[in-house]
């Protein structure tokens, strides 16, 4: 393993602990599910080393769960102030704004628990596909779109679009229908998630990667795809879409 490697793996282990640390006292499940969400799941790592959130941000966490997001971005810029953050990154986002919007109200306890809310973080209680959106620089929304309709996708994905700003960026992980046995894997693990944070599990109505693609470029957005599974058996993909 070479040296930058080990450091960025060592950088992203103590990310991963200063952003778990808060969730200690919201409840031994809201410290173990952060801790293994951010340490296993891909994603975040991504957003991160990609530098996919910019600096100044307002960014808008739609099915933000407990807020790991926002702690991540918390405990970023915490690493940034004490000189940990990994120099071959891009630096560390510091949103102006972050809102999350999450249906479920034990998770919004969580995340209300474990980082508060003050001017610059705040959690909403409330159904995406009602709930207004404000405007937004970066949107966020991962693994909840197939939660609902495919009509009712499109509706959030107009709304969503509109709630951008010019160059604003969403980014969108979704599960590939066309990739049927990991799409399916997905879809069991979900489940076991669901139980296991206390919620029921919902219908799923997913798409072949094509056609989410294909709907995000009727909105007029610019839209790249980056294969999202890595490490595991899913089948996920994460959109990058831009408003020119």
């Amino acid at each position: 393993m070479s040296r930058n490697v080990a450091a960025d793996r060592a950088a992203w282990a103590r990310l991963r602990e200063r952003a778990s640390a808060p969730y200690r006292g919201a409840g031994r499940f809201a410290w173990h599910f952060a801790r293994g969400k951010i340490g296993h799941d891909p994603v975040f790592r991504h957003l991160f080393a990609a530098g996919l959130i910019p600096q100044g941000a307002r960014v808008l966490d739609i099915g933000c769960g407990q807020g790991l997001l926002a702690s991540l971005l918390r405990a970023g810029a915490a690493m940034r102030a004490a000189g940990e953050w990994p120099p071959a990154w891009p630096p560390a986002p510091a949103p102006a704004r972050i809102t999350g919007i999450e249906l479920m109200p034990r998770d919004v306890e969580r995340a209300r628990g474990a980082l508060g809310e003050d001017g610059r973080t705040s959690f909403v209680c409330g159904d995406m596909r009602t709930e207004p959106f404000p405007p937004s620089d970066t949107v966020v929304l991962l693994d909840v779109l197939h939660y609902v309709t495919h009509a009712e996708q499109d509706a959030v994905l107009r709304r969503v679009r509109d709630a951008l700003v010019p160059g604003g960026r969403l980014l969108l992980r979704v599960g590939d229908a066309g990739r049927r046995r990991g799409f399916a894997i997905s879809q069991w693990v979900d489940r076991l998630v669901c139980r296991a944070r206390g919620h029921a599990a919902p219908p799923v109505h997913g798409r072949p990667l094509a056609e989410w693609i294909a709907q995000l470029r009727r909105l007029g957005l610019q839209v790249e795809a980056r294969p999202m599974s890595q490490g595991t058996p899913f089948a996920n993909v994460l959109l990058v879409a831009q408003r020119p």
